[in-house]
């Protein structure tokens, strides 16, 4: 019996394999015949295929400075839209400067998507990934109908269309957030987990359904490998990315290239870091999708709000039961509305709602107030290939509270190492002047100075460092028991000589700590107590780390990469 339900599963395996090998080698056989009737390529167009243009998150921030980027970079160069039916270039124009503080010099044209739905995956309950990768070169051929670019630049990820470009005669480039396919998605399914990559319980619990799973997903990984061996240049946004387009992207011309996110460090670096609070809160900057997890984050909250700390009858409980939660997050239809309300009834459940609130497609401004008066930022979606909103709390001097994945684990909440040798007289001594200018601070309170001696110091102590290995929660835990107090975040008494002022807020492999990560509800709760609790003076500290760190992900940095990587490619 147990032969016999092998060989059924073999033969559903092979048979599902053939299935999808043999559509999808039809469908790119009669795409790539297609491309003869397409129009003839217009020199001197660079077009950006991004159907939702008008969004307001980390990709489309990235959509607009690439576009900067080749009207600074090239003389000639038109720059075309590919978006959704309905959006107007003047609106976009418009966007870019009220949301991302991006101003476009040189006008842009839009050529308007009709089926943009064809890629969301709300209308694919079954073969999601199938069914939008067809979608999306669906998509791909009606935008290539209308212009056949000279560069055709892809940058939400769709690398199905890219083949369909290639053979049209553009030069196709690729801005890599998040792989389509992964072999983490692999292992998630080949563990039987039924909290990831769309896969339900009955599959996960299912050895045939998993099996057939198992290439159903490994023939879309040949494929999508397929697409990206077409590529001229491959710009990834995050380490974790870079690692798993350079296993699946073998047959591409050239390996990715390690393009980093852009992010308005420069205006929110201007932000002081001692601040006067009436009030202590935490920010969350987070689209309000489900990928975001936002539901851990109340989920963290109500649990810090529950603790013993919070009950305690000291300065330390009473900011906790104060602190609030502010959510900014944008939406973009009815499905996100309603995401949104069912956020908002779940903070009811928990009991937090009276201490949330909800702010919704906030313009850059008020984005930039907002983080200039919160003491902390939450980030929850595991595996985020980078963390736009993680950077932004680091440049505004918010202490980031991160996932313990992807980007934020491998390239932005790092601590800060000594530049010189260790304990060296510039940092202790900078350490020392912050801890005493700012002796007998605390987070409700400051000097009249928006920045402070005490941050002045602190910025100089965080200044000649270099990146380490992140700090995570389970080291505060274990510093906690070893008899560390109030942990590896504990300061220094007033009139500590410089070596204690200089070792104080370090993480478990040294350097000075930006921010902390954490995986479960109760290490976000510990998180969260920590930083809003935490003494004026190591905040001071840690912000102004972050702040240093956070500058590796500027827009200037962003537009001198980019610009590099599209060398040779972009029309003169």
């Amino acid at each position: 019996m147990y032969t016999d339900a092998l060989d059924s599963l073999l033969l559903l395996a092979a048979t599902a394999l053939a299935t999808v090998v043999v559509s999808v080698l039809l469908a790119a056989g009669a795409l790539m015949a297609s491309a003869s009737w397409l129009p003839p390529v217009q020199k001197g167009t660079v077009a950006f295929f991004h159907p939702f243009a008008d969004g307001g998150g980390g990709g489309e921030r990235v959509l607009w400075c690439a576009v900067k980027a080749v009207h600074d970079a090239s003389k000639t160069a038109k720059v075309v839209i590919y978006a959704r039916e309905g959006v107007t270039a003047a609106q976009l124009v418009e966007d870019a400067a009220r949301r991302f503080n991006i101003r476009l010099d040189k006008p842009i044209q839009v050529l308007p998507l009709r089926r943009v739905g064809l890629v969301q995956p709300e209308h694919y309950p079954r073969f999601t990934l199938l069914r939008q990768a067809l979608g999306s070169v669906a998509l791909g051929w009606e935008a290539l109908r209308q212009c056949v670019p000279e560069v055709y630049v892809d940058t939400t990820g769709w690398a199905f269309p890219y083949p369909l470009a290639w053979r049209a005669g553009s030069r196709v480039v690729a801005y890599v957030h998040y792989p389509t396919i992964s072999t983490d998605m692999l292992a998630a399914v080949w563990a039987g987990s039924s909290s990831a990559v769309n896969n339900d319980a009955e599959i996960a619990e299912s050895p045939l359904k998993t099996g057939v799973k198992l290439v159903y997903y490994g023939a879309m990984a040949a494929w999508y490998a397929a697409c990206g061996a077409v590529t001229h240049v491959a710009a990834v946004n995050s380490s974790w990315t870079r690692g798993h387009i350079a296993r699946l992207w073998r047959l591409a011309r050239r390996p990715p290239v390690l393009v980093y996110p852009p992010v308005d460090t420069a205006e929110l670096q201007a932000l002081p870091l001692d601040r006067k609070l009436k009030q202590l809160y935490l920010v969350s900057v987070n689209q309000f999708r489900p990928e975001k997890n936002h539901r851990l984050q109340l989920e963290a909250f109500a649990a810090a709000k529950r603790s013993p700390a919070a009950a305690a009858p000291t300065l330390a409980g009473a900011a906790l039961r104060e602190a609030r939660l502010k959510l900014v997050g944008g939406v973009r239809g009815p499905a996100d509305e309603a995401r949104l309300a069912g956020l908002q009834a779940y903070a009811e459940e928990l009991g937090v709602a009276d201490c949330c609130e909800w702010i919704v497609n906030a313009p850059f401004s008020e984005l930039r107030q907002l983080l200039g008066g919160a003491v902390g930022g939450l980030h929850t979606m595991t595996d985020e290939h980078f963390g736009i909103s993680v950077v932004e709390y680091m440049a505004a001097g918010c202490v980031p509270i991160a996932h313990n994945s992807a980007g934020p684990k491998m390239d932005i909440v790092l601590p800060l190492m000594d530049g010189g040798a260790e304990g060296g007289p510039a940092a202790a001594g900078a350490a020392a002047a912050a801890s005493g200018a700012a002796a007998g601070g605390s987070l409700t309170g400051g000097g009249e100075a928006g920045l402070s001696a005490a941050a002045a110091a602190a910025a100089a102590a965080a200044g000649g460092a270099e990146a380490a290995a992140p700090l995570h929660l389970d080291d505060v835990r274990r510093r906690r028991s070893s008899g560390g107090g109030g942990g590896d975040m504990a300061c220094p008494a007033a009139g500590a000589g410089a070596a204690a002022a200089a070792a104080a807020g370090r993480g478990a492999q040294g350097g000075q700590i930006t921010g902390f990560l954490a995986t479960t509800v109760e290490e976000y709760a510990d998180a969260i107590i920590k930083v809003l609790t935490m003494d004026q003076r190591e905040r001071l500290r840690v912000a102004a780390a972050a702040q240093r760190q956070a500058s590796r992900f500027s827009t200037e940095r962003f537009l001198q990469d980019f610009t590099a990587a599209l060398d040779g490619v972009l029309p003169p």
